[in-house]
């Protein structure tokens, strides 16, 4: 997969499973029959009857044609319609009781889907399968999990395509070089301030502009994760245990969100009121005008043809602004079977050959993400020494994952608007760190109370 469409896949993550709770909490769309579940005169696969149509809803650059013949060919009795991943028109499935059989979607973000019924527990399919097994998935896998009330624990309601650790830092030791800044850590955490610091030594202005940024936190792409992260590595909670109120007033809170107005107000880094072109850090790092780059393990993927930048770049630890590390996915991009799927079974053989067949032994060799199977870690590529040196960071980095805080009663693009919203005037000072933390706790607890009121 190349470098730009994964870009485009990586700055819609957060949004995937957010928009799907955004239109559910403003009531879904009704009425639209979609066509969606394909249907069978006869039995399932292995009936002798009528071949069975497996409805899916993904993104093409995933799950391809390729991977789709070769699993029709290996499954005779199946046929995949192949749907690409829209929310709207899911959303309209949904509602109208004929959704698709697998339905793409993040881990992180997941409990709206879960509170509302939507999913099928996959357990029963686990505790059976030859193939994906309970004590093989990493983690990342348990935001797919819910107790009724809370992620983390309970029946699994999906499975993890890919993901990375998407707090860790990627930098370039040339730009350190030159600026006579030390390499950082392969295994020890740099702190926040102390990053802050050395982002300031490494940005370099001229006439007026920025010509290398000393650190980029990829703004445009999700602001909720990385701050609800930093209320974590403090040893705070980001909701309260029912997670129907949240409070950014604390001094975890405010310490993450003062973290991130100094950040702008240095100008070492783009912001939302000093945007990249693109919106995303990877143009500007491949050109070495940015020296670190906050992103997951997939960023590796990029550099694999890059080879005057193969010798100088470096994977660093997930940075810590407390005691506890925390080194989490902000998506953890993957799939579900909807419960009212007519197909559960057949969307299962499809489940167990994408998350642990061909596509999955793929993507893994490739380097684009982390696999979600510890039985795939070995796969990781390692022929080249900047990939050998991130796979090392990377397993050590797997003993820090954590699910992040996932209320079912707001999504991540209210959380990442209203963020962004009172940093800037934090930023511009228009209002003081305390005051953007106590309108950032009125603004979401206001959203949390609708979405009670409308999941029920």
């Amino acid at each position: 997969m190349n470098g730009s469409a994964r870009i485009s896949r990586r700055r819609l993550l957060a949004g995937t499973s957010a928009v799907i709770g955004g239109a559910a909490a403003g009531g879904l769309l009704s009425g639209c029959n979609a066509n969606s579940s394909g249907t069978s005169s006869g039995g399932g696969t292995g009936s002798g009857q009528s071949t069975v149509t497996l409805t899916v809803m993904y993104a093409n650059n995933e799950l391809t044609k390729e991977h789709i013949a070769d699993f029709e060919a290996k499954n005779p009795g199946i046929k995949v319609n192949f749907l690409q991943n829209d929310a709207t028109r899911l959303n309209a499935m949904l509602a109208s009781g004929t959704p698709p059989d697998l339905v793409r979607g993040g881990a992180v973000g997941s409990a709206n889907v879960n509170a509302r019924g939507l999913a099928t527990d996959l357990t029963p399919y686990l505790d059976k399968s030859q193939v994906l097994k309970k004590d093989d998935l990493l983690t990342v896998n348990d935001s797919y999990r819910w107790d009724g009330s809370k992620i983390g624990q309970g029946p699994q309601y999906g499975i993890v395509k890919d993901w990375s650790q998407d707090a860790t830092l990627w930098y370039n030791a040339q730009l350190f070089e030159q600026a006579k800044v030390p390499p950082l850590s392969e295994t020890e955490p740099i702190g926040y301030d102390e990053l802050l610091a050395i982002g300031k030594k490494l940005t370099v202005k001229q006439g007026g502009k920025t010509k290398v940024y000393g650190l980029g936190v990829e703004w445009a792409w999700n602001l909720y994760a990385p701050l609800a992260s930093m209320i974590l590595q403090q040893g705070e909670k980001v909701y309260t245990d029912d997670l129907t109120r949240t409070d950014f007033t604390t001094t975890a809170a405010r310490r993450a969100v003062a973290w991130y107005v100094d950040f702008a107000q240095a100008g070492v880094g783009p912001t939302s009121l000093d945007p990249l072109p693109d919106g995303a850090d990877l143009s500007t790092f491949l050109a070495k005008r940015m020296a670190i780059s906050q992103d997951g393990y997939w960023y590796g993927g990029n550099f694999v043809k890059e080879k005057a930048l193969q010798s100088v770049i470096r994977m660093a630890p997930a940075p810590v602004i407390g005691d506890h590390r925390v080194s989490p996915t902000y998506a953890g991009i993957g799939a579900w079977i909807p419960v009212k799927s007519k197909h559960k079974d057949e969307a299962w053989k499809l489940m167990e050959y994408f998350m642990a067949g061909p596509p999955a032994v793929e993507r893994a060799s490739s380097g684009w993400g982390l696999p979600a199977l510890k039985s795939l870690l070995p796969k990781l590529p390692q022929e080249l020494p900047y990939q050998k040196q991130a796979y090392k960071t990377a397993q050590n980095e797997l003993q820090y994952t954590t699910p992040l805080p996932d209320s079912p009663y707001v999504t991540a693009d209210t959380w990442n608007l209203t963020l962004d919203k009172h940093l800037q005037r934090a930023i511009k000072k228009q209002a003081t760190v305390d005051e953007a933390c106590k309108a950032i706790t009125e603004e979401i607890n206001k959203a949390l109370k609708q979405g009670k009121e409308q999941i029920g």
